[in-house]
């Protein structure tokens, strides 16, 4: 395979663990652009958040798609707000095949509620109602992706699975 596949969507949707199973199972290099951001600025996602801010972190972001947009053979598993970037998706759908994972904000509550990197999600103290307004704001954005799968009652295997259909049917 020569074409990446690019997994957009929510925090806590499986985007980096079904992205490393994936690029396992196809022998593919996996990326994740969080990751990358940190390796670049030497510092967590939540902390470049909290000292510099939305906009740099939107502007590091922005630098991590145009650099991996060479890449080849690859899976990369995007932030959750990489999308809200117009540029950014232009980018991605000329990288390689977009993949929205998707779950109900009710799973996402579950999945992501005991971890305190969600800078996003911290604000107030709802962070059911801040999941689905955040999750609304997104929904266009999202439905740039060429395929969506909710992962909600789907284990890693049957994701992995559905996208590798996908895959095989486009092609």
């Amino acid at each position: 395979m020569q074409e990446n596949i690019i997994l957009i969507g929510f925090m806590g949707t499986g985007k980096t663990a079904v992205g490393k199973r994936l690029a396992s199972i196809l022998n593919m290099d996996f990326y994740d652009t969080d990751q990358e951001i940190e390796k670049v600025t030497g510092m967590s996602i939540n902390k470049l958040f909290q000292k510099h801010g939305e906009i740099r972190l939107k502007s590091e972001e922005a630098l991590i798609v145009k650099k991996l947009r060479k890449l080849k053979n690859s899976i990369i598993a995007t932030g959750g707000g990489m999308v809200l970037d117009r540029n950014n998706i232009e980018t991605l759908k000329q990288t390689g095949t977009l993949i929205c994972l998707t779950a109900d904000p009710e799973v996402i509550y579950e999945r992501v509620k005991r971890r305190n990197t969600r800078p996003l999600l911290r604000k107030g103290d709802d962070l059911h109602s801040n999941i689905i307004n955040l999750m609304q704001e997104r929904e266009e954005f999202y439905r740039s992706a060429d395929k969506t799968i909710d992962t909600s009652n789907l284990d890693f295997d049957e994701i992995i699975n559905e996208i590798l259909k996908f895959i095989k049917n486009k092609g």
